[in-house]
């Protein structure tokens, strides 16, 4: 570090601005892909709907955060032309183009895309309430102030990204031991890696490791997100120590996050949260400058550390609550979603219940032949082995998840059976597998099952990857004239 300009961080201003770039590129194409079936004009949660309530009076325009639409009426091809107008501005990044001129070209891009997301996620209700999202947002935000190439980057925006990776580690890892006792007793990962929400190709071979290989796992997850975020903060010392050790410090605490996010990446499907978590990390990692120091502009000094002081002044409610006894996970604490609470996994779910919907042509529901529809990322075939999804991000797949956990049936699900008795081609193509070939069935019903990861011995006879037992059905079948 040298004052205002962190000369040693250049390596890793290029891998934050390009992998942040990269990471909105899939956001704005899974939002392509999902939005218009599930929140667009038509969809399970319709998004004109929120925005006429919002419309509606001064009270519910306050609690809408901000979003283009409130001044541009939505519609889906305008949702269509915002996301292909983001994944372009993305790839441009993502190649380093507005770099390549002065810092306020880079800066235009990344808040046009942190804007444009925004705008999609404060708009996106349940189906974008995950925290992967306001972190996006966030990293975008700070990456508009790295700069190009014309000089260092500012110290002070390489510090809030520490900042932001300590409130993201470190939050986690108090989640943890604050939440259920598995975390504790170090048995969470004896059954995370089969009931986590979209296990990944691998999971299954992790959760058949040895239980001390687990408890290790849980121990080397505490000393990963509770001891080392704060290392990550060692290249400050450079201010008053030589350079090599203070940057050998800040490599070392990176390559611990980076090695368990690796693992977690093998293990499972978090959308992109992981590869995020990986970017933020290379913010730690300097590179000794040499005599080639440079200096930052004045006009962007003051730009620089004007975000400083905002985030000064915003990060006293975060940082409380990093150690308060109540501590949110996944929290705002404003409407820009800046300085935000972060954290993941409390507790661990000790069985795995799926609901798995089914449809009929058969005119007589008691005695029909009954078949399941497919999805793209949540178990459900008993032979299929889970998919590689990450970072692309399933949210109706995640939604499912969560579905079991719940004591009621949300409204979006009892929307999407009646998708299914239409036969709903937008909807149908969030699905793997469509049993009817777009013929509308004559009924529906949603039974629940128990999966678990079959075991070596039985994945030998029977060729399965799960075993499922049936426990009732949660919804008797269903036609459109009983909806109506």
């Amino acid at each position: 570090m040298d004052g205002f300009a962190a000369v040693d961080f250049a390596f890793a201003r290029e891998v934050l601005q390009r992998g942040i770039a990269a990471l909105y590129l899939v956001a704005f194409l899974s939002t392509l892909n999902q939005f218009r079936a599930l929140l667009g004009e038509h969809g399970l949660l319709r998004a004109p709907e929120l925005l006429a309530w919002a419309r509606s009076s001064d009270r519910a325009a306050r609690a809408l955060r901000p979003t283009l639409f409130r001044w541009i009426r939505y519609t889906d091809r305008r949702l269509v032309a915002l996301c292909i107008g983001g994944m372009a501005v993305s790839a441009l990044i993502a190649a380093g183009l507005p770099q390549l001129g002065p810092p306020w070209l880079p800066m235009l891009c990344f808040l046009a895309i942190w804007f444009g997301y925004m705008s999609i996620v404060s708009i996106g209700q349940t189906f974008y309430g995950f925290g992967w999202e306001m972190l996006l947002l966030e990293s975008g935000f700070l990456a508009a102030f790295l700069g190009s190439h014309d000089q260092p980057p500012a110290t002070a925006i390489i510090v809030l990204f520490w900042w932001l990776l300590f409130r993201l580690e470190f939050g986690a890892g108090m989640i943890k031991i604050r939440g259920g006792r598995e975390w504790r007793d170090l048995t969470a990962l004896t059954y995370h890696h089969e009931t986590q929400p979209m296990p990944g190709p691998l999971s299954r071979l992790a959760h058949l490791l040895p239980r001390w290989f687990h408890r290790l796992e849980v121990v080397g997850n505490h000393i990963a997100q509770l001891a080392v975020p704060w290392l990550v903060f060692a290249p400050l010392l450079g201010l008053w120590l030589p350079d090599a050790i203070p940057l050998l410090i800040g490599a070392c605490a990176a390559a611990v996050i980076i090695a368990t996010q690796l693992w977690l990446v093998l293990t499972g499907n978090f959308a992109w949260l992981n590869a995020a978590t990986i970017i933020l990390a290379f913010s730690v990692v300097g590179i000794p400058a040499g005599d080639d120091r440079g200096e930052l502009p004045l006009p962007w000094l003051v730009v620089t550390s004007a975000v400083a002081v905002l985030y000064v002044v915003l990060s006293g409610q975060p940082l409380r609550n990093l150690f308060a006894h109540r501590q949110l996970m996944n929290a705002s604490f404003n409407r820009w979603n800046l300085a935000n609470a972060y954290g993941a996994f409390g507790t661990v779910t000790k069985e795995r219940i799926e609901f798995v919907v089914e449809g009929t042509l058969d005119a007589n529901p008691e005695h029909a032949q009954w078949h399941e529809y497919g999805f793209r990322g949540k178990p459900g075939d008993v032979r299929r082995r889970p998919p590689q999804v990450a970072p692309y991000h399933l949210r109706l797949d995640w939604l499912m998840w969560f579905l079991p956990l719940g004591h009621r049936i949300d409204d979006w699900f009892l929307v999407f059976l009646v998708r299914m008795l239409e036969a709903d081609r937008p909807t149908l193509r969030l699905l793997a597998r469509d049993p009817f070939h777009g013929q509308p069935p004559r009924f529906v019903r949603v039974v629940t099952y128990r999966y678990r990861f079959a075991s070596r011995a039985e994945k030998r006879e029977s060729g399965d990857v799960w075993v499922r037992d049936r426990r009732r059905t949660l919804v008797q079948p269903v036609s459109l004239h009983d909806v109506a």
